[in-house]
C-alpha cells in the first residue's frame, strides 16, 4: 500500500483527520506531498499502524490527558479547559504543564476540571 492509499484510509478512520492531533495531521500532509524523509516515512508508518488499531492519541508537549485541536482549544480528559497558542514552543510548553497541574489539583480536591475552574 502506497502512502496515498495510506493516507485516504487514515482520513476515513479519524473523522476526516479531526481526530489526529496537528503533528499528526501535518505529517499526513507530507506523506500526501511526498515529502517525507526516512525519518518522515518510518513516523507515517508507525502512525498508520497505530491508527489501525486505534491507539493514536497523541498528548499536547507529552502531558498524559493533556490534548489540543487544530483551532487551539486545549483539553483535559476530552473537555475543552483552555484556549491559546504561542510563537515559542518552550514557553506553549510550559503554560501547557501549568494547566495540567492545575487540572491534577483540582481532581485531587474533587474538583470538576473545567473552563471555568481551570
Amino acid at each position: 500500500m502506497n502512502n496515498a492509499e495510506k493516507g485516504i484510509q487514515i482520513l476515513q478512520l479519524t473523522n476526516d483527520g479531526d481526530d489526529l492531533s496537528p503533528n499528526q495531521l501535518s505529517l499526513l500532509e507530507l506523506a500526501a506531498n511526498n515529502h517525507l524523509s526516512e525519518l518522515g516515512q518510518q513516523a507515517f508508518n508507525d502512525l498508520y499502524q497505530n491508527i489501525l488499531v486505534g491507539d493514536y492519541q497523541e498528548y499536547f508537549h507529552s502531558i498524559e490527558h493533556l490534548t489540543v485541536d487544530h483551532e487551539g482549544y486545549i483539553y483535559w480528559k476530552g473537555k475543552v479547559i483552555e484556549h491559546y497558542s504561542f510563537q515559542d514552543y518552550e514557553e506553549e510548553k510550559k503554560a501547557a504543564e501549568q494547566i495540567a497541574a492545575k487540572c491534577r489539583y483540582l481532581e485531587s480536591i474533587n474538583v470538576e476540571v473545567s473552563w471555568s475552574t481551570v
